[in-house]
């Protein structure tokens, strides 16, 4: 049985969701926070499996609920929205980036009844959800301190030409991290795949462009790579590169499932800039990543991992791992100053 805790505040949401969970005899409805405040405090009293939240809980942004629960009382978080614009995009960025696993949209209904495709789905990704490892937040530290220290450097080696992330689950959270650390200045371009529901990356690259040292937009296809910009993958299309110099971004079939997928981006930046090319590949559900790791590693490409402590689901590093694929893995507050590193051509990993 999975116990739910719903925090929203608008009826029709609330009467939605009520009636998706009353239809699956696996999962319980534990009660309905209508504030921010009491979303809190029932996470502390009950403990819920897992906490399914409404993007903004009347005229309060959700992302400070998300942040004390994490702290406080951690559980996985679910946002869930009934609309896609502007607004609720750097809204879903805000609460993703303060630890919600996803931002997934409710189920609508047809003539006044819920669809039970939609349903079913909505509520399987509730309680896979509700089984994610979630690590525990801290309050933040008046320091500013950062830890780039990453061992004694090695021989030199060709500077990476351009560095490609792959992410899913936290992603957008543990994106952020790493950007943090990389200057303005840095010496290639970064391209993301970053997944998650359709309609919110808008807000993720804006949330990300205001708060990271480096430009960060979603990719359109023949753009010029520029250093020290951040290209994410649009909603449903597949990022890589055309040549050295230029954007790809197209309609091309899925990779295992996967669209926009990792494996696609590490498989097209292998083949244009082969040992220049450098792969991250972050928390997340699945094996996204792993085959288009095996062709930049034979193109002579470096590989770095997020490793299982700091990662909020081990799927897709382990995966990649597994397959011995990965030079380097690493807690994720390291991964920023290893990327500056090997970018600068002066470690070859400790």
């Amino acid at each position: 049985m999975v116990r739910i805790l719903l925090a929203a505040s608008r009826l029709d949401l609330q009467e939605l969701v009520e009636k998706a969970v009353r239809r699956d005899s696996a999962a319980e409805l534990l009660g309905v926070a209508r504030s921010t405040g009491e979303a809190v405090a029932m996470a502390r009293q009950l403990s819920p499996d897992i906490v399914t939240m409404e993007l903004r809980l009347g005229d309060h942004d959700s992302a400070e609920a998300v942040r004390e629960i994490m702290i406080s009382a951690p559980a996985p978080i679910v946002m869930v929205s009934r609309e896609n614009d502007e607004e609720l995009g750097a809204a879903a960025a805000r609460a993703l980036e303060a630890g919600a696993l996803a931002v997934i949209p409710a189920p609508p209904p047809v003539d006044g009844r819920l669809e039970k495709a939609a349903t079913e789905k909505f509520l399987s990704t509730i309680k896979a959800m509700a089984h994610v490892k979630v690590v525990r937040q801290w309050r933040k530290k008046t320091s500013d301190d950062r830890r780039n220290d990453q061992g004694p450097a090695a021989a030199a080696h060709a500077p990476i030409g351009i560095v490609g992330i792959a992410a899913s689950t936290g992603g957008p959270a543990a994106i952020r991290s790493i950007l943090m650390n990389v200057s303005s200045k840095f010496p290639a371009p970064i391209l993301i795949v970053q997944h998650m529901s359709s309609g919110f990356i808008d807000g993720v690259a804006a949330s990300l462009d205001a708060s990271v040292p480096l430009k960060v937009k979603v990719a359109t296809d023949g753009e010029r790579l520029r250093a020290g910009t951040v290209y994410l993958a649009p909603d449903g299309l597949q990022l890589g590169v055309s040549g050295r110099s230029r954007i790809r971004v197209v309609n091309d079939a899925p990779v295992e499932g996967f669209k926009p997928s990792g494996s696609y981006l590490f498989g097209s930046i292998a083949r244009a800039f082969k040992g220049e090319a450098l792969a991250v590949i972050l928390t997340g559900m699945g094996n996204d990543g792993t085959e288009g790791l095996r062709s930049l590693r034979e193109a002579g490409g470096k590989a770095i991992a997020q490793d299982e402590e700091s990662s909020v689901v081990f799927g897709m590093p382990k995966s990649a791992i597994g397959a011995g694929l990965v030079d380097f893995v690493l807690p994720l507050e390291s991964i920023g100053g290893k990327i500056v590193a090997l970018a600068e051509g002066g470690e070859n990993g400790p």
